[in-house]
């Protein structure tokens, strides 16, 4: 049979755990940035044009890598979101496809007590129970999500790992060493340092579903958003889904935080987000900004009360915002930079 060029570039990238990927990705000319995207949920839809009322060609599972040839906005959207990605056989909505990269690291033989922060560099890598990938398979681990390494060592394929240590559930597992990048301290220096604590404040509307950061009356970050879905009934966990207004105060920072139901397991539906990146909390029931890399659907309600953003936007805010941290901190605690929610 004769490969359509959707299946030959399908296939040149589906390698499972990212461990045949592509060196170089293709890259889009004009803006530098690399042209791939993992999907990000159950399943999506390819579609003949891009709009959802266009037929529906086939269906494109989670994590299945896709080249991104180009971007596209229709008049017709969804007005909050109104960006699709040109594939090679049809169209997808962005809202569920998070744009990545093939970036291994050169592997790491040691690390320092108490170890070190790492990001995620690939797509997507497992995590095991060993260092070996015959053990127990546990979570699968996503492009940008951020977590504590604590030691390096040899495998039992005689390759490099990392043991990383699980911030919820206090268990170790470990991932291939070149699918983490150390994050150098000088990417958490604060910015802005100097600007007073008063003058700095984050608004955020719920009926726009923007954030704004101040400096004094000068906008310093502007950007969508997606706050919790509002629902009158709680989660499972008592608490209300929807983002809560009123004027608060960051009081809690962490560089990562697994969220979700907190149970081991290696099932890639369920409730599970380790290593969500720069987390700060701004109210007692665990609402605060964060990373994102489970959705690329900004501009609507999408979360269980926390205001997902653009990781590079949450990792941006986390450096401005007070109390300051560094890399060697995994959690601060202090009255900081004000929050409106409105």
């Amino acid at each position: 049979m004769e490969l359509t060029r959707r299946d030959f570039l399908r296939s040149s990238l589906a390698a499972l755990g990212a461990l045949a990927l592509p060196s170089d990705p293709p890259v889009h000319a004009e803006t530098g940035t690399v042209s791939l995207g993992r999907v990000a949920t159950t399943w999506i839809g390819l579609y003949s044009e891009p709009h959802f009322r266009a037929p529906r060609l086939s269906l494109l599972r989670r994590d299945e890598l896709i080249p991104l040839l180009a971007e596209e906005t229709p008049k017709d959207g969804p007005k909050h979101n109104p960006l699709w990605y040109r594939l090679a056989d049809g169209y997808a909505h962005s809202g569920s496809i998070q744009p990545v990269r093939w970036e291994p690291q050169p592997p790491v033989d040691y690390l320092p007590e108490p170890g070190r922060l790492v990001e995620v560099s690939v797509p997507f890598t497992r995590a095991y129970a060993q260092p070996d990938p015959a053990s127990d398979p546990l979570y699968r681990l996503y492009y940008q999500s951020t977590h504590w390494a604590e030691q390096a060592m040899y495998g039992s394929d005689g390759r490099l790992w990392v043991r990383l240590v699980d911030d919820l559930l206090h268990i170790r597992y470990h991932v291939r060493a070149e699918h983490t990048r150390l994050i150098a301290p000088e990417e958490l220096t604060p910015i802005s340092p100097d600007v007073p604590q008063e003058l700095k404040r984050i608004q955020v509307s719920l009926a726009s579903q923007s954030l704004v950061a101040y400096e004094g009356e000068r906008a310093v970050l502007e950007t969508k958003i997606s706050s919790g879905i509002p629902s009158s009934i709680p989660g499972p966990n008592g608490i209300p889904t929807e983002t809560p207004d009123g004027r608060f105060y960051i009081d809690k920072k962490l560089p990562m935080r697994h969220m979700g139901d907190g149970k081991i397991t290696s099932d890639l539906e369920a409730y599970e987000l380790p290593g969500v990146p720069w987390v700060a909390f701004f109210h007692p029931t665990g609402v605060g900004f964060h990373g994102t890399y489970w959705h690329n659907d900004f501009g609507r309600p999408r979360s269980h009360g926390c205001v997902n953003m653009r990781t590079s936007e949450a990792k941006w805010l986390y450096r401005w915002t007070l109390p300051e941290v560094d890399s060697s901190t995994t959690l601060r605690i202090g009255r900081g930079t004000q929050v409106i929610v409105v």
